[in-house]
């Protein structure tokens, strides 16, 4: 098993922070180690180089954002060989969350080494039905840190844990949502909706998009149709002036608010 910063290194996909803030208390338990996310330019270099990735992102529906779907398709050379830890973070449940992106980086030659479901403060910002009371968010984040130094513990002693790669984890995942909600991550969406009497035109939220679906047109920010779902405009927008699931922000919930 791989312990050292040079043969190691952690990879993330984050919206809302949960699978960043997941990954820096793993990585933690390792000393100096290398963190990147998958939109730094460099990160297919520290992959290259690395023998053993441990990788976060967040479940959506049960499955992967495309995002990330398309960065392990776009690098498919980079995971040959590559033993890969998945960090699975979630605001409800997953069933399968870290075999989901297991089986994608199987495809390409990866051998899935572990998994780690966390259940985490929901990202979704703009309906109602699932929000939480900060305090169950913040007893939320508490129970994950105790989950990620077990974690840890185990991936050094060379026995990593392995929630969401067994076949009763597959089929919860697949019986108890992807049947039904697979159809939301076969594509980026076109949902994202913003309300220009709201926007001040203030920038915020075409710097944060991952995927440059968001343009300041005549003061006014403006959505296209590649959206990955992450929810960090809906969760940082200074006016709550964008939605994407819902018709207005319940709660905007970035990580940052219950630590």
């Amino acid at each position: 098993m791989a312990d050292t910063a040079s043969e190691m290194v952690g990879v993330y996909f984050s919206g809302t922070g949960n699978s960043r803030y997941a990954l820096e208390m793993f990585c933690k338990e390792f000393g100096d180690l290398k963190i990147c996310s998958i939109e730094d330019a460099d990160t297919a270099e520290y992959i290259r180089k690395a023998e053993t990735i441990v990788y976060a992102y967040p479940v959506q529906f049960s499955y992967v954002p495309m995002i990330v779907q398309d960065h392990i398709a776009n690098n498919s050379s980079l995971w040959k060989g590559k033993k890969v830890f998945v960090i699975a973070t979630m605001g409800l449940f997953s069933g399968d969350g870290a075999g989901c992106l297991g089986r994608l980086l199987k495809k390409h030659g990866a051998q899935i080494i572990g998994g780690l479901h966390l259940k985490m403060p929901d990202s979704i910002g703009d309906e109602k039905a699932l929000k939480r009371p900060p305090e169950k968010n913040r007893e939320l984040i508490r129970e994950a840190r105790r989950k990620i130094r077990y974690a840890a513990k185990r991936f050094k002693d060379g026995r990593p844990t392995k929630e969401g790669l067994s076949v009763p984890y597959h089929l919860a995942g697949l019986f108890g949502q992807r049947l039904y909600f697979r159809r939301h991550t076969r594509h980026y969406s076109d949902k994202l909706r913003i309300d220009a009497d709201k926007c001040i035109g203030c920038g915020k939220c075409e710097k944060l998009c991952p995927m440059d679906n968001i343009i300041l047109e005549n003061g006014k920010a403006v959505s296209g149709s590649r959206c990955t779902m992450c929810y960090r405009c809906v969760n940082r927008c200074p006016k709550q002036a964008i939605t994407l699931l819902g018709k207005r922000v319940v709660e905007q919930c970035a990580i940052e608010k219950y630590l």
